[in-house]
């Protein structure tokens, strides 16, 4: 009686997560619609020529004034890079809904590239790669075979940074699982990973990680990943059903929605014209395609994949790095509970209930010596706020509490400076006025940081020769 009890209450909260969960990226979806749709009734009863005309003769009277002043023109400033999480999106997709919730338009030269939202860190690194540099996204010839997916992809024409190299380094601020994907990317670069291209660690000047996954979450396995593994689902869970829903969206390959959104995986060419009703049948039994082998975002997140991972990572001398650590957690009479109930968002608070009593099963092996389920409590209802302060997994890397920013100036390189903020795990997207001041606050803080304490004084090369 007691073990169908359980199994009972297991599946309501199966079913009430699926719907949270689902009724979200409904919202998420309409929203992005209807601002499309008002946009372009918008765009049908304004003139824009008039506009257009102005703006050309004000950006010709700029260049023009610059050329009598005689001053040469300003340097470029490297761009800041914005890599979304899972699930996340980049520009272009969604109509004009922002990820990073407009954050985008506090600099002038930021970037936010789409990337696969459900493919694994290693293949977001190399799209992330061509992305900005051009050419034909190259998964790698031995990664693709192992994973069975097609070694080639997506074509950009034009990269979106082409002159990408350690004179002209980049600033990541990676959300979530993205500062994976930026740091998996600079160990690529240190590795010379990428076929025709002289690369280096010093290709990128800054990570900053938001509410980041250095370390995994205990949350992948309320999901549905199984704990000691880290590879593989239970037979039922969360994760089943996203599992089946990717694979019929991804199946179907309908080409107008796949460009509104898209999770990633046409390298693994899954579609109907390639598989047939044969392919999805083996897609659906879970035979073939990312969830049978594994090279999907979720096994990186889980505690044992992270530590997986990070075996690979270094933390770089001449590269700068910051962290913010969210929670929404609190002691009372000392026991971990919510901090709040509507501070946190609905998609996220019965998450961090269950992350604060997370104990890890007895017939499980632990993810690492020493590991303590207490540790793990404090979290942002996806993430533990003890694996987003600073790589600490296998090997714990340099770090400095940040508790006022003007105490820590000057920064130095090769050491993570983080701070830890009451917030959950979404606080800072997709919703700016969520945030309130608060949005504009950290932004700032991040864009300032990045232009006006994070820099070289002089570039690799020079500083090489000069201590010969």
């Amino acid at each position: 009686m007691a073990r169908l009890s359980i199994g009972i209450l297991g599946l309501t909260e199966l079913l009430v997560s699926a719907a949270v969960h689902l009724l979200f990226g409904f919202y998420i979806f309409s929203t992005a619609v209807a601002s499309d749709l008002s946009q372009a009734l918008t765009d049908c009863f304004r003139p824009s020529v008039l506009n257009l005309a102005t703006g050309d003769r004000d950006e010709r009277g700029k260049r023009q004034a610059a050329a009598l002043d005689g001053s040469p023109p300003p340097l470029p400033q490297p761009p800041i890079v914005l890599v979304h999480g899972i699930f996340g999106f980049g520009k272009g997709k969604l109509g004009g809904l922002s990820y990073f919730a407009g954050a985008e338009k506090k600099d002038d030269h930021v970037m936010v590239p789409d990337l696969g939202s459900l493919t694994s860190i290693h293949d977001r690194a190399r799209e992330l790669f061509y992305y900005l540099k051009g050419g034909q996204v190259d998964y790698g010839e031995e990664h693709s075979r192992n994973f069975g997916h097609a070694q080639l992809g997506k074509i950009y024409e034009r990269g979106h940074h082409p002159s990408w190299d350690e004179h002209h380094p980049v600033h990541f601020v990676g959300h979530s699982a993205g500062v994976q994907v930026a740091r998996v990317l600079q160990q690529m670069l240190a590795e010379k990973a990428f076929n025709g291209y002289d690369t280096s660690e010093d290709w990128v000047l800054s990570i900053t990680s938001l509410s980041g996954a250095l370390n995994g979450t205990t949350r992948t396995y309320y999901d549905g990943m199984r704990p000691g593994n880290g590879r593989t689902m239970k037979s039922i869970c969360l994760l089943q059903l996203c599992r089946i829903g990717v694979t019929l969206f991804d199946w179907l390959d309908i080409a107008w929605l796949k460009n509104y959104y898209n999770f990633g995986f046409d390298h693994f060419e899954m579609g109907w014209r390639k598989t047939g009703v044969s392919g999805l049948t083996e897609l659906l039994l879970g035979n073939t395609g990312p969830f049978a082998t594994g090279d999907w975002i979720l096994p990186d997140l889980t505690i044992e994949g992270s530590i997986k991972l990070n075996l690979g990572l270094r933390t770089f001398p001449n590269t700068f790095y910051f962290s913010y650590a969210t929670k929404r957690t609190r002691k009372m009479f000392g026991l971990t509970v919510p901090s709040t109930i509507l501070g946190i968002h609905p998609l996220l608070f019965l998450r961090v209930l269950q992350m604060c009593r997370w104990r890890f099963p007895r017939n499980a092996s632990l993810p690492y010596k020493g590991y303590r389920d207490e540790d793990w409590e404090d979290n942002d209802g996806a993430l533990n706020t003890i694996s987003m302060t600073h790589p600490r997994l296998p090997i714990e890397h340099p770090s400095l509490l940040v508790v006022d920013d003007s105490t820590c100036f000057p920064l130095q390189p090769g050491i993570w400076y983080y701070k830890i903020i009451e917030a959950d795990h979404i606080f800072f997207i997709l919703n700016r006025e969520r945030a309130g001041a608060q949005f504009d606050l950290m932004y700032d803080g991040i864009f300032r940081r990045c232009r006006k304490h994070m820099f070289r004084s002089r570039t690799p090369a020079l500083a090489s020769e000069s201590s010969r």
